[in-house]
């Protein structure tokens, strides 16, 4: 009997059709879930699995394919464009219209911490070995039942208001009006690394070859012309891509503080990198390095300029003091010395101040970020204290000068210093991190200042005494030093308790900012902690309480030495002053995004 036409050409074309659908399944075909413990599906025969089930276990298997696999399959079967600049999907359609911006948008789901984008960030911008501008952290949680592991992958966030920019005090960044990516311009910078303490989130890297601070800008040339940024077209699995952003929901987002766990707080800086997940993290995500502390950079030259600045200032200010309880005669010979010691103790911390620049020959360009800088401003405040210090300095050795004209330019010389050390306070407040906090800052600063300058101001006269002699009042001598003494023990015993306060975050229970920092000062830092007790111990109470109860043996030249004591007290305060900056840098710790083990 003859076969129907049409039934012989339906089956020719059902086998073809089928032929066709095995050979692109991940391609045609729908994908179908099964739920029985088995590679056949929900009751399937021994004749289901004859028939339908290699269909069957070639879904099964497609759906267990890693992102790898997945990436590798689609480009041999040339579904993608062999070079990935082609990325459209990983690009926005079009650039960013009124209040939008473009941002990073990371998908931790996809994020296997394979660091294609560290090496191909590094590879392409030609970052030296240690030198990277992208960086990839490990989140870890749950139990150890249970354990959650995730790979995070950070850089520049592009700031609605970046931290860097406004801190910079020569205008080396820029905010690009249109696409809201945030650019350092290295021409400009001259190196003071003051945006590595401004942003929260650890992103300009100072280089020291070059001397300028360098960070992600989003690969904007490559953006330009419509190509995706190194790290973007690098990662294996598109965990990374360029999205557009609304400016107004960013500021909504920072409220809400939808950021990763442990970092840095959004409403500091705004940032616009998204970080999406389908997972819902367990509430003891934390990063991998999260109770690890680790000393900072002391800034050595920075630790020189804030102690001796603040010795400078508290030296005038100490002397305008004391001149008003010296006799005419005395006060004119006290006068010129103490002038010129704290003028050459003022110069030298100016001229340390330049060893921290990078580019240390582009330091005229310090004023150009006086309207938003704390740095600009502290140079400003500095620089007119130094003139007045000099012009005073030189009126006082002049004879006959007019004395109001000194007295004036003396407390000109003090309002300028006193407020070059409040801004000074400010440039570390500014980065809003607690050990830095304004009370903390402004008092040690304060206290610095009228340490040392006490201390200071005692040589001064104690030299003028020696080529004063027979001027001299005993009995004023004696009253005079009591209240030096009675100054320099109040303070160094304030300055002691403001400092110890700080270990008494050791018993916190949750491992804060300044939990951490006590536990630098009691850990790796434990030497200089020792160091600075003892030294400011002994010459701020100890050494000047024994030498007010000798004060008279010792005018007399009997005992120590008046001027050797002095002068023991003044190194004692010196050196416990700048063991504290050096904590003061050292201990200082912060929130940040996620890093490696350490």
């Amino acid at each position: 009997m003859a076969k129907s036409p049409n039934c012989v050409n339906w089956s020719e074309q059902d086998r073809q059709a089928s032929k066709d659908s095995m050979n692109s399944l991940e391609l045609e075909l729908p994908i179908v879930s099964s739920s029985r413990p088995g590679r056949c599906g929900v009751g399937c025969s021994s004749s289901d699995a004859s028939a339908g089930g290699l269909l069957q276990l070639l879904l099964e298997e497609q759906q267990q394919l890693t992102a790898v696999e997945e990436f590798s399959h689609s480009h041999d079967n040339g579904n993608e464009p062999a070079q990935s600049r082609y990325y459209s999907k990983l690009l926005p359609a079009s650039p960013p219209g009124t209040g939008q911006q473009y941002a990073f948008e990371v998908d931790l789901d996809r994020c296997s911490g394979c660091k294609a984008c560290v090496t191909a960030c590094h590879s392409l911008n030609g970052l030296d070995e240690q030198e990277t501008w992208r960086d990839v952290g490990l989140l870890m949680g749950g139990t150890s039942f249970n354990p959650v592991m995730q790979h995070v992958t950070t850089a520049c966030h592009h700031c609605l208001e970046p931290a860097c920019m406004t801190a910079c005090p020569v205008n080396a960044y820029e905010k690009d009006p249109v696409t809201g990516i945030v650019k350092h311009l290295d021409d400009q910078c001259f190196g003071c690394q003051y945006c590595t303490l401004a942003c929260p989130y650890e992103v300009p890297k100072y280089h020291h070859g070059k001397g300028i601070v360098r960070k992600c800008d989003m690969c904007s040339d490559r953006l330009a012309v419509g190509e995706a940024p190194a790290c973007v077209q690098a990662c294996p699995h598109e965990a990374i891509a360029i999205r557009i952003v609304e400016v107004a929901q960013v500021r909504e987002n920072a409220e809400a503080d939808p950021f990763l766990p442990a970092a840095p707080e959004p409403r500091i800086t705004l940032p616009t990198t998204t970080y999406k997940t389908s997972r819902v993290f367990p509430r003891n995500m934390l990063p991998v390095d999260y109770h690890a502390v680790s000393p900072q950079h002391p800034h050595w030259p920075l630790i020189v300029m804030l102690v001796l600045t603040q010795l400078s200032v508290g030296a005038f200010a100490v002397g305008l003091w004391l001149e008003q309880t010296l006799s005419p005669a005395q006060s004119a010979a006290f006068r010129p010395v103490q002038a010129v010691v704290a003028l050459v103790f003022g110069l030298t911390a100016l001229a340390a101040s330049t060893l921290h620049l990078g580019r240390p020959q582009f330091a005229f360009r310090a004023v150009l970020g006086l309207t938003h800088s704390w740095l600009s401003r502290e140079i400003v405040a500095f620089g007119a204290f130094a003139g007045f210090a000099t012009l005073h300095s030189l009126m006082v050795w002049m004879p006959g000068a007019s004395r109001p004209i000194q007295t004036g330019l003396g407390y000109a010389t003090v309002g300028f210093g006193l407020a070059g050390v409040f801004c000074s306070a400010m440039i570390y407040v500014f980065t809003q991190r607690e050990f830095w906090s304004l009370g903390r800052t402004l008092s040690r600063f304060l206290l610095t200042s009228a340490v040392l300058g006490v201390a200071a101001t005692w040589l001064s006269l104690l030299f003028t005494r020696s080529m004063e002699a027979p001027h001299q009042d005993p009995a004023l001598a004696a009253s005079t030093a009591q209240q030096l003494v009675q100054f320099l023990v109040a303070a160094s015993g304030c300055k002691l308790l403001i400092e110890a306060a700080t270990l008494r975050h050791l018993f916190d229970r949750t491992n804060t900012p300044l939990r951490r920092s006590a536990r630098l000062l009691v850990g790796p830092l434990s030497n200089s902690t020792l160091a600075r007790c003892a030294t400011c111990v002994l010459g701020g109470i100890v050494m000047p309480l024994f030498l007010l109860s000798q004060i008279d043996r010792a005018s007399e030249g009997g005992g120590i030495p008046l001027a050797m004591m002095v002068s023991m007290i003044f190194a004692a305060c010196l050196i416990g002053e700048l063991l504290e900056r050096y904590q003061f840098f050292a201990a200082v710790s912060a929130p940040r995004m996620p890093g490696g083990v350490r």
